[in-house]
């Protein structure tokens, strides 16, 4: 066991006699406290070491002459930053369902725009006025007009496949602009005749020609956009009656014989047209025509096929009668029954093209 404190300090008599052992001398730390320091002694010398760190590589330390510059130049404690004092004003909406919170549609040209924002507004303005009134066009150095005595007001050009790019990229311009009604992908390609009516620096229609082969010729009765069939209706007044009160429903037999004589063309049974099954020869086909929507009922189209009989074949001016439609809408079957004066036209297939 560890001895007592006490056993550490000297006696302070000499004579005194004790059984127990004599204590060691003190510390030399307690000497030190008491003022009995020995000046031979030497005191124990105590190093300090100090272990250098490992540098790290992406703390970069400051070179003396980059501190020196620093510190040299002044701080600067005004902000040159020029504040914009421009109001700026948002637009706000509030979406409360409506259909049309994101995008609107214009009714008349189909455009979808953002209703409020400036940019919209504008593509939109020009678009519009680009449907409604015609597309911008300015003319051009080199063109090939069709001489036509009967046009008072406006011109008609001819753009065929080996003319200018500038003049086939304007007649891809038109060309998009009439598949927005007519439908997309399927009105032009590199074998058709364009012909382009302007008037007040605008394009106003436009007539797609192509070279077929052979056409068919459409059933007059097929025209009302059904069938032609003999549909006789019988009473029998012996036949199977139901009465219920004073009501009385009495059967009656339909019968029905199909027309062997026509086909569909396209397949398309909606308002569909039959035509004759024997093919005739013909050369111009009108693959599609479109006239601005507020320049329509001014003849353009008229121009426009008559321009088409005259310059489609060199040096022959085609009848009427010889033009024949691709697949047409119902506005495209009154166009083609007015001019060509009667209602049995004549139709061809795409497949039966000239090229």
């Amino acid at each position: 066991m560890q001895s007592k404190i006490i056993s550490f300090f000297k006696s302070s008599s000499s004579s005194s006699s004790s059984s127990a052992p004599k204590s060691p001398d003190p510390p030399p730390i307690f000497d030190d406290l008491f003022g009995n320091e020995d000046p031979n002694k030497k005191e124990p010398e105590i190093r300090i070491t100090y272990q250098r760190r490992t540098p790290n590589p992406d703390s970069e330390v400051p070179k003396s002459s980059d501190l020196g510059d620093l510190l040299s130049k002044p701080v600067s404690t005004v902000s040159k930053k020029i504040l914009n004092k421009k109001r700026r004003y948002a637009q706000f909406h509030l979406e409360l369902g409506q259909s049309d919170f994101l995008l609107r549609t214009c009714t008349t040209c189909g455009f979808k725009y953002a209703a409020g924002d400036e940019g919209d507004d504008k593509v939109h303005n020009t678009f519009h006025k680009n449907y409604t009134h015609g597309i911008q066009f300015k003319g051009w150095r080199t063109e090939r007009n069709v001489c036509m005595p009967s046009l008072q007001g406006g011109r008609i050009i001819l753009v065929l496949e080996d003319d200018p790019a500038p003049q086939r990229n304007k007649v891809q311009e038109v060309v998009k602009m009439m598949e927005m009604e007519l439908g997309d992908e399927w009105i032009f390609h590199k074998h058709c005749q364009v012909y382009l009516f302007v008037d007040s620096q605008r394009i106003t229609g436009c007539l797609v020609a192509e070279p077929i082969k052979k056409a068919y010729k459409v059933l007059s009765s097929s025209m009302d956009g059904k069938p032609e069939c003999t549909v006789a209706k019988e009473s029998k007044p012996n036949s199977t009656t139901l009465q219920f009160g004073e009501v009385i429903f009495q059967r009656e037999v339909i019968r029905t014989s199909s027309a062997t004589s026509s086909e569909v063309l396209e397949g398309n049974l909606n308002g569909a047209i039959l035509c004759e099954q024997e093919g005739v020869p013909a050369l111009c086909g009108i693959r599609a025509i479109w006239v601005s929507p507020s320049n329509r009922r001014k003849r353009i189209a008229s121009h426009l096929l008559d321009a088409t009989r005259r310059t489609f074949c060199m040096g022959v001016v085609l009848e009427r009668s010889q033009l024949a439609f691709s697949q047409p809408t119902s506005a495209g079957k009154s166009l083609a029954t007015s001019y060509i004066g009667t209602a049995s036209f004549l139709v061809y297939k795409t497949t039966d093209l000239d090229c």
